[in-house]
């Protein structure tokens, strides 16, 4: 049989995941513990074609699995990897597996950068920064309320970001940079890679401004989890270096520094780490894991995806079309090229704020 007969995923999977890795490179991302690139590459159904969209989410649960199956996108762009450890089987006993599967029989892709994310420069953790300084500030949507029948606690929200604003003349003054810098070799360009970022300002701020910026760039979330020495108000304390880190920030923020920051920001953190850094003297705003990382997508990842993907696929097409394959030419026929957000995606804990 002709090797051309043999399975393949669909030219459009391919120039996303081209896209993900010339924007995200994978040979930044932290592969002690972590499991990036082209998770599960679904082979290409000639007879039902998917179209060519990608839906961006932070986490690849059941209900962003059937979305996407739903609205027929071709590749699932997760943040986090939904196949993290080794499997031994794929079956439908474990719900993850079920989505994997489902993927699969409809023609769906998924591809995971994590922290290739993290690492590059204008990519998590630098737009944490500017969320920190007041560059960023993002409207809140309507958040995803879940009814409560509870007299004393509100129904739970879920912050869902809005529509973005950036200005970098409305950051407080302050210089940046990187905790724990990538090892080489680092891809050209990207020398400021690396996990974590210190902000450190020109002028200590009031806590209380920080909180404000942090609250407006995520989408003004229903509260702000805030830790802060026993000795101090919030009122009083005044921050002149933040250490910033996307999902659970612990071992890039407190292991292997000289110096604790004023303020770790970051999605989540150990009861025992948060008592360590704040009997050290310093505040930890810890929002929730995805809290911190969700609002990135629509700020940043969509329009970088696009543009990249744009390019890379109208290149594939003039070459597909030129090598003449037959199999191949309807999908290569096909000039849509689409990035989407999913409506679905969340952090799996919610806000009830206790009714007065």
């Amino acid at each position: 049989m002709s090797a051309s007969f043999g399975p393949t995923s669909s030219p459009f999977t391919r120039a996303v995941v081209n896209s993900m890795r010339r924007i995200y490179p994978e040979s930044l991302a932290d592969k002690s513990f972590d499991n990036t690139g082209l998770l599960l590459e679904a082979p290409l159904n000639h007879a039902r074609r998917q179209r060519n969209s990608v839906l961006l989410t932070i986490d690849l649960t059941k209900a962003v699995a059937d979305e996407a199956i739903a609205r027929k996108h071709s590749v699932v762009v997760a943040y986090h990897p939904i196949i993290f450890r080794g499997l031994k089987s794929l079956t439908f006993n474990d719900t993850q597996q079920q989505s994997l599967l489902r993927l699969a029989q409809e023609g769906i892709s998924v591809y995971s950068p994590h922290t290739a994310v993290d690492a590059t420069p204008g990519g998590m953790g630098d737009w944490l920064c500017d969320i920190v300084t007041g560059a960023i500030t993002s409207s809140s949507s309507n958040p995803e309320v879940i009814p409560s029948s509870s007299k004393l606690y509100s129904a739970p929200t879920y912050p869902q970001p809005g529509p973005v604003s950036f200005s970098s003349a409305s950051a407080i003054p302050h210089i940046k940079s990187t905790l724990h810098p990538s090892p080489p070799p680092i891809p050209a360009g990207l020398e400021d890679a690396g996990m974590g970022r210190l902000v450190t300002f020109n002028d200590p701020q009031p806590l209380t401004t920080i909180i404000d910026n942090i609250a407006r760039g995520v989408g003004s979330p229903g509260g702000i989890p805030v830790a802060i020495p026993q000795s101090a108000t919030v009122n009083t304390i005044m921050i002149r270096t933040v250490g910033v880190c996307p999902g659970s920030g612990s071992s890039i923020l407190l292991k292997g520094v000289s110096q604790i920051p004023d303020l770790l920001f970051t999605g989540e953190m150990s009861h025992h780490e948060t008592l360590f850094a704040v009997e050290n003297g310093s505040v930890v705003i810890a929002l929730a894991h995805s809290n911190t990382e969700r609002g990135y997508l629509r700020a940043v990842m969509k329009e970088k995806l696009e543009e990249a993907l744009k390019q890379e696929w109208e290149s594939s097409r003039k070459e597909g079309l030129k090598a003449g394959a037959a199999e191949m030419k309807e999908a290569y026929e096909d000039a849509e090229c689409a990035v989407h957000i999913s409506e679905k995606d969340r952090d799996p804990f919610g806000i009830m704020i206790r009714r007065m």
